[in-house]
């Protein structure tokens, strides 16, 4: 049976047999063989042939580290680039026996195997698979602050956001923007998190006895809008809101509502 350039043959049993003929001489080297030989076994009995375990003398990893077998796990569906052009993920995963690795630290022989994951590239493949949600959880409520107002006011806020429940079990995650920024800049801090919504409260709110609700999901949906079109004032008075500070948790638990916000 003729090998391919790299040493390996049609399945895993070709493979070692070729490889048996070129240094089945060699103890080590039969030693080597007679336990990929098993763990082929293995696979086979669990039903994972040539075409999903492959034995294959191009996988190389730390020479000083390993000890005996090494595997890597490969990615092999086709996908595609930006430009079109077809791509493989490749490699996700890899390790393999590291018996002497112990003993540099106890003085002792301590059999071990393991492996690691590149969570990155494995998360990038889920996603273009569509077996993960990719899109990212909603950042918390934003409570905005203005220097009119004592800031143990919107703490006071933020404490009511919290401690309600948007749905059974589930409480509201709020908080309080802490940086110096002016009011433009707190908006931009809110769209950077994600955050569903924010709440406004100067001193003319806090005269009345009011807060605004400001809706940045259905802010971001008609800002492409034209403004003649028929039902723009009336979004745009559901995106920005001014209730009674009593009100202020159902409230946003009604914008959290209409924009099916739920966090893990």
């Amino acid at each position: 049976m003729k090998p391919t350039s790299d040493g390996r043959c049609i399945d895993n049993f070709g493979t070692l047999f070729h490889w048996s003929s070129q240094i089945g001489g060699i103890a080590a080297g039969m030693s080597g063989i007679v336990e990929l030989q098993e763990i082929n076994a293995y696979c086979e009995a669990a039903g994972y042939g040539s075409n999903r375990v492959i034995i294959d003398p191009s996988v190389v990893r730390g020479l000083e580290y390993y000890t005996g077998p090494v595997y890597e796990v490969e990615l092999t569906f086709e996908s595609k680039d930006e430009h079109e052009q077809p791509v493989r993920f490749g490699s996700v995963g890899g390790g393999g026996r590291y018996d002497g690795l112990v003993a540099r630290f106890r003085g002792e022989a301590v059999p071990a195997t393991g492996f690691s994951i590149g969570v990155s590239r494995l998360t990038a493949a889920l996603q273009h698979l569509g077996k993960i949600d990719t899109r990212p959880e909603p950042g918390p409520v934003v409570v905005t602050v203005f220097p009119d107002v004592p800031i143990a006011e919107y703490q006071r806020l933020v404490a009511q956001l919290r401690d309600a429940e948007y749905a059974p079990g589930k409480k509201i995650r709020a908080e309080l923007y802490l940086g110096s920024g002016k009011f433009g800049a707190q908006m931009k801090y809110a769209d950077k998190r994600g955050s569903p919504c924010v709440v406004i409260q100067g001193g003319n709110e806090k005269e009345k006895g009011e807060v605004q609700i400001k809706d940045l999901i259905l802010g971001a949906e008609i800002a492409g809008l034209s403004k003649d079109r028929d039902d723009y004032l009336k979004k745009q008075a559901e995106a920005q809101f001014a209730v009674r500070e009593s009100e202020l948790v159902d409230a946003v638990k009604k914008v959290l509502a209409r924009n099916s916000v739920t966090w893990g």
